[in-house]
């Protein structure tokens, strides 16, 4: 319950940031759902307060930008968690009577 809020509430944060640069909310509404996160979302809305850009092709950039970091990270701890389990059969096996 307390994601959602969090989540709802960085959302209006980007969305009143959008809205003082004269974009529609509508855009704000986008921006959040493709980023997905409010790590992500609150790194837009520093950007967007810091750089206050004047077309929203920059904006459309950065977001892209954001959600390509936050899939790369995801996809670093997939990797690390695979590699663990891998590393873990190599060094106990796959808990099987053979492996004794």
């Amino acid at each position: 319950m307390e994601s959602k809020k969090n989540w709802s509430q960085t959302r209006n944060d980007l969305i009143t940031s959008l809205v003082s640069l004269g974009y529609p909310a509508e855009l704000g509404n986008i921006i959040a759902e493709h980023i997905g996160s409010p790590k992500g979302i609150e790194r837009m809305i520093s950007y967007l307060n810091y750089v206050r850009p004047e077309r929203v092709e920059l904006i459309v950039d950065e977001m892209l930008a954001i959600k390509s970091d936050i899939d790369r990270w995801r996809e670093k701890k997939e990797c690390e968690q695979a590699n663990i389990a891998y590393n873990n059969v190599l060094n106990y096996g796959l808990g099987t009577d053979e492996d004794s």
